[in-house]
């Protein structure tokens, strides 16, 4: 019996790379994919597509019931700053946000899973095809972090930690144990570059999971444009949390990072 399974495309290369190795296992891929967000080269590698603005769950549903997707994923990002100015919700979305004492993240996430599980579509983990993407504990890089680096990486983790407990970001940036800068609504690149301005090249950047992290979806992600933007800023160090981080293109963004004199480590603390 063929193999089914839904995927719920944002933007960034996460869903082409799952979309590949899924039918590299045998799966036929049915994408719900969010217009100006999802790539357009997404259509080359799924069974059938369809286009959809955020918002449209009731459209997102049909699609799934009329292709029997009973298991599904969400991947990619979503520029959180369009929740405010370019989405469409149909009657099931506004439903939805109604009972919500707020839309935080997590939250909204959680509702919007749980909503598809009630209409009988399961929402399985953002890596359950792709285990090797997940970010492995230790220093990545040729360079290690100094002892001033790595005294302010511990007072990140713990920032981060708390501004996650909040729903607030993931990201910090941390000099010399005062924070310059927190992920918000503007994503972790903007973090990057306002701390990068403050720190006069000895910043590091702290990204970790939310204490209550819901895994199936928004685990912390970093790449090539991460490192990209590190140098760019100044910003030579960068911490993330072992084995609740996807990382892309490792090799690609380790060689990058050595090139620029970048320290990468994935740690648990």
């Amino acid at each position: 019996m063929t193999k089914k399974i839904g995927l719920i495309a944002g933007s960034g290369q996460f869903p082409i790379i799952f979309s590949r190795k899924a039918k590299q296992k045998g799966f036929l891929v049915y994408a719900a994919a969010y217009l100006n967000e999802a790539d357009q080269a997404l259509k080359d590698d799924v069974e059938a597509i369809e286009w959809m603005n955020l918002g449209q769950i009731k459209r997102l549903i049909s699609f799934f019931k009329k292709n029997s997707i009973t298991e599904a994923v969400m991947l990619g990002a979503i520029q959180k700053t369009r929740m405010f100015s370019d989405v469409r919700p149909d009657i099931k979305a506004i439903s939805l946000v109604a009972r919500m004492k707020n839309t935080h993240d997590d939250g909204l996430l959680s509702a919007f899973a749980g909503l598809l599980e009630h209409e009988g579509i399961m929402i399985r983990s953002s890596t359950f095809l792709l285990p090797d993407l997940v970010a492995e504990e230790g220093c990545w890089t040729k360079r290690r972090p100094t002892r001033a680096e790595k005294a302010d990486i511990e007072i990140g983790w713990h920032i981060a930690k708390e501004i996650g407990r909040l729903d607030v970001g993931q990201c910090v940036v941390v000099c010399g144990g005062s924070v310059l800068a927190v992920e918000a609504i503007d994503g972790t690149d903007p973090t990057i570059r306002r701390g990068g301005k403050l720190g006069n090249g000895e910043a590091v950047i702290v990204k970790v999971c939310k204490p209550n992290q819901d895994t199936r979806f928004d685990m912390p992600a970093v790449g090539i444009q991460t490192i990209k933007t590190m140098n760019e800023s100044g910003i030579k160090t960068l911490a993330v949390e072992a084995q609740k981080a996807v990382v892309f293109d490792k090799e690609e963004m380790v060689n990058l990072a050595d090139m620029f004199g970048i320290s990468i480590i994935a740690i648990s603390l």
